[in-house]
């Protein structure tokens, strides 16, 4: 089985990667201590899955005002760095690679996190949604809308976190751009209605991407940079599609060519959404002939799947989500051919190290 799609190498630039099986990014929640530290169970986690060509990280918040989610590791302090070093160390001595992922929710917030404040939003629109609090989940609320200085600001953080997460021994970092969050929120006009320079116009809408990478680019080689993106994300954390969305999103990949990018990062629709008006079913078969990089498709592959869509050409690199959770050594057991565990859904965002590093190899299984 070992001449699968998914088990071939291939190269970021420099960077070479063992396999195209990818670890995509999830939350876990597991840095369950005051300064929202990387600890010693994520350290375990991330050595575990060392054997994926490439894992892009849990996101990880840039600022204070970015986080959204309960015990989620951040990037924006020393201590924080420290604790990634130890990941990273984790990781490289298995030989594996690893990005992190950078992320500000926006309004997928809660005044829970913030003193009482409200989160900010490119827009004062509530998601209608809800916030995974110290307290449980929550309702989200009314965000407050960004001014053009505190935007310039964010630019920034998102500069100092890619930064910070070089000094931390990452081979790149990932832009979340995607799922519902601050980046993602600026791009549909069902979140961002504002008449300045970051919204109305596609261009304008997605303005704050653009500076983020050239902000980014200045600290660290576009080539170690990915970026994250659902074009095609309907009816979550208050995000509809509709006739504005895909060109903007055309717009926005035609321009990503423009940078040499690690990657790009996309997810396909969810078959829920197939009679959603305006909505592109097909992402990979959209997109891979507008970018002329790396692409990585994420969305319910199996590995079947995911070896079509590399051997169609619609992609460079599959990333699995939930398969990771509890098949750690996922591409040895595509390697195999074996039957995949499945993951303890409860445990997915407890604290503690049940359901999250206690999921046997298939070595282990067969011993």
């Amino acid at each position: 089985m070992e001449n699968q799609a998914l088990l071939q190498p291939i190269k970021l630039h420099d960077l070479e990667l063992n396999n195209r099986v990818i670890m995509a990014p999830m939350t876990r929640s597991r840095a369950d201590n005051e300064g929202s530290v990387p600890n010693d169970l994520m350290v375990t986690y991330y050595r575990q899955r060392a054997g994926a060509g490439l894992i892009v990280s849990e996101g990880s918040p840039i600022s204070r005002q970015a986080v959204g989610y309960i015990n989620t590791p951040g990037i924006y302090t020393q201590e924080q760095v420290e604790g990634w070093k130890k990941v990273t160390e984790a990781v490289h001595d298995e030989g594996g690679k690893i990005f992190l992922q950078l992320w500000h929710v926006g309004r997928m917030s809660h005044p829970d996190f913030h003193n009482g404040e409200l989160p900010v939003g490119p827009s004062a629109i509530n998601p209608n949604d809800k916030s995974f609090t110290p307290q449980g989940f929550k309702d989200t609320v009314t965000p407050r809308e960004l001014a053009v200085p505190e935007i310039k600001q964010i630019v920034q953080d998102f500069k100092t976190a890619a930064k910070n997460a070089i000094e931390a021994g990452f081979d790149g970092v990932e832009v979340h751009a995607s799922n519902g969050y601050l980046l993602h929120q600026f791009f549909v006009t069902t979140a961002n209605t504002r008449t300045d320079e970051y919204g109305g116009s596609k261009e304008n809408r997605s303005k704050i991407l653009f500076e983020v990478l050239d902000a980014i680019k200045e600290v660290v080689p576009a080539e170690k940079v990915g970026v994250r993106l659902n074009p095609s994300l309907h009816g979550g954390f208050g995000i509809t599609v509709d006739e504005n969305t895909i060109p903007t999103y055309d717009y926005i990949i035609e321009q990503l060519n423009k940078y040499s990018l690690a990657y790009l990062h996309l997810t396909e629709a969810s078959p829920a959404v197939k009679d959603v008006p305006h909505i592109e079913l097909n992402i990979a078969k959209r997109y891979r002939p507008i970018y002329k990089g790396n692409l990585i498709i994420n969305g319910g592959f199996t590995q079947e799947s995911g070896n079509e869509v590399i051997e169609a050409g619609d992609a460079d690199m599959v990333a699995y989500g939930v398969p990771f959770i509890a098949n750690p050594d996922l591409p040895e057991r595509f390697t195999q051919d074996a039957e995949l565990q499945k993951p303890d859904t409860s445990k997915f965002y407890a604290p503690g190290a049940e359901g999250y590093i206690d999921y046997p190899t298939l070595e282990e299984v067969n011993a």
